[in-house]
């Protein structure tokens, strides 16, 4: 039996991705942010489960990947569509949201054949994207003039689909060892998100997004420079 429980996970963060998607698209963005969370504990849990229990398989890989096209790529492209509803009368424009999921899907594509990323990741990865474009719409709340053109969100569309492909080289959280010296940047990286959620909140995940890729960019420099 031990063979299904990570794909249940997973399977969990697939649905959980659809609820999200129908909250969505009523507007309600608390509780998309609750299921949002949820996929990111399941699919945390799900690679976590595997190897515990050693049954990594070719289908869980697949269907991994398959739930994070909803849950990160489905669901944060939905959140665009909404809010660009908002802010222009295009019948059309509003459709830009998904290229989100497009790049998503090919970002996730990339990942599963890219053997340069079995220890860190090219590119942003895209539960990251996804926490961050889910706090855009907490932002818009507080601070409406940001997005009360339809700009702004292009833009952020745009610098997102390329962040997911890019060749930024970012590192995973994923630890061989506990030692400062090997994980200093990490350790400081985490130190800052909390630092950043507990003074910012909603306001903190573009800024822990940068943080990401400063923090990764000093890693790779010294890890570098050492060798």
């Amino acid at each position: 039996m031990k063979r299904f429980i990570p794909n249940t996970i997973t399977t969990l963060n697939l649905l959980t991705g659809c609820v999200g998607v129908s909250f969505a698209y009523q507007g309600r963005f608390d509780w998309v942010l609750y299921c949002l969370i949820a996929c990111g504990v399941f699919d945390f849990l799900d690679g976590t489960a595997a190897r515990l229990l050693q049954v990594r398989s070719e289908i869980g890989k697949e269907l991994d990947s398959l739930a994070d096209v909803i849950s990160f790529g489905f669901l944060p492209g939905t959140i665009l569509f909404m809010m660009l509803q908002e802010t222009t009368t295009s019948a059309f424009l509003p459709y830009a949201g998904y290229l989100v999921t497009a790049f998503s899907a090919l970002r996730l594509a990339k990942f599963n054949v890219d053997t340069r990323q079995t220890t860190d990741f090219i590119g942003v990865n895209t539960p990251m994207n996804s926490f961050v474009i889910i706090s855009l719409p907490f932002i818009a709340a507080h601070f409406p003039v940001l997005f009360s053109q339809s700009y702004p969100l292009i833009a952020i569309i745009a610098c997102s689909s390329y962040l997911l492909i890019s060749e930024i080289k970012l590192f995973s959280m994923k630890v061989s060892n506990l030692s400062w010296e090997s994980n200093r940047y990490k350790y400081l990286f985490l130190l800052i998100s909390v630092i950043f959620l507990a003074i910012f909140q909603y306001l903190a995940m573009p800024l822990i997004l940068l943080a990401y890729i400063v923090f990764s960019s000093l890693h790779f420099s010294e890890a570098g420079a050492k060798n």
